[in-house]
């Protein structure tokens, strides 16, 4: 590999973060834009481009610097035609081509990949996952996803759907999930699923709470709340945390009894609860997986934060020329 720089791209709704990295994975330059999802988002990728080339002028960089572009996006991503489909978030429900018009645009080699995917890569290359060749990748947001890199190769499978850690079933007949399906992992350990486990705990409790009396009041609340009042000993939003981290540790001692990867590494907002969360999820996590898992599989909490999806786009560089010279 060449000392050639990298550009990593981390596409999401609102924002969309870029970056300079050395091949070594050191952040050199930072910057973003807004995502402008206007107009089926027809604006999305003529605004990477000009700000990739704005960049590379303002910095004199020549394209000839780079050994190429790697993008993390929403959707369904075909790797090997480097196209998006159905990334709702970004207003493109047909396909979009990435691939074909930046490296048209910026004669630099461009790679694409999932963006719960490309922050695996970043955590597993530079962050919680010390390099190792097995680490699971787990981010609790909005939604809840995953990324799985088994023996140093980021997964896939047939469809592109390995890795889809928030439809793991923790709830058979449970809530409904926007897959279509019942009890999925997502209703349960995502921002929004906390929310949803506080409203319907929150009718059922007889006792006095902070937490239920919000919710009676019909204040609004999110996850940091319900993870807040838990810390200060609210008996309510100790009981949610207690049901997200059951189910959390479930999921993730089946992913362990499964893959038995070096590090399960939990990021994602829901995650900024800390050791509080991990130590119950842990306990869950032991109680669920056998011997030689539990004494080998460890979680983690994510290290890198927002930085996770520029640093795992630019590994996608990396990746592809480590398997050009295999």
């Amino acid at each position: 590999m060449t000392d050639k720089k990298l550009i990593g791209v981390d596409l999401g709704g609102t924002t969309t973060k870029f970056g300079i990295l050395t091949p070594q994975g050191e952040v050199q330059q930072r910057w973003s834009i807004e995502t402008d999802i206007l107009e089926d988002g027809s604006h999305i990728i003529p605004n990477i481009i000009d700000s990739i080339q704005h960049h590379l002028k303002l910095y004199d960089m020549p394209a000839d610097q780079f050994s190429g572009i790697g993008m993390g996006s929403p959707g369904s991503v075909d790797l090997a035609a480097g196209t998006v489909s159905g990334a709702f978030n970004l207003n493109w429900e047909g396909t979009v081509y990435p691939k074909r018009d930046i490296e048209a645009a910026t004669n630099i080699p461009f790679y694409i990949d999932n963006d719960a995917n490309v922050a695996a890569m970043g955590e597993r290359w530079q962050g919680a996952g010390d390099n190792d060749p097995n680490v699971t990748f787990v981010t609790l947001g909005t939604g809840v996803g995953g990324g799985i890199i088994a023996d140093g190769r980021l997964l896939h499978g047939v469809a592109g759907s390995a890795g889809e850690l928030g439809h793991i079933t923790v709830q058979p007949g449970g809530y409904l999930c926007t897959c279509g399906k019942r009890g999925c992992l997502e209703q349960y350990a995502s921002a929004t699923g906390v929310v949803h486990m506080a409203r319907d705990m929150a009718e059922e409790y007889a006792g006095d709470a902070k937490l239920k009396f919000m919710l009676d009041d019909g204040e609004d609340i999110t996850s940091k709340i319900v993870f807040d009042l838990a810390k200060e000993g609210d008996p309510l939003a100790l009981k949610v945390v207690d049901k997200v981290s059951f189910y959390l540790g479930l999921a993730l001692a089946n992913v362990g009894n499964m893959l038995n990867p070096k590090y399960i590494v939990i990021g994602g907002g829901v995650s900024a609860a800390g050791d509080f969360l991990l130590e119950r999820v842990q306990r869950n996590f032991e109680e669920n997986t056998f011997p030689n898992v539990r004494q080998t599989t460890s979680l983690r909490l994510a290290t890198l934060g927002n930085e996770a999806g520029i640093v795992g786009a630019a590994s996608l560089v990396l990746a592809d020329h480590a398997q050009t010279e295999e």
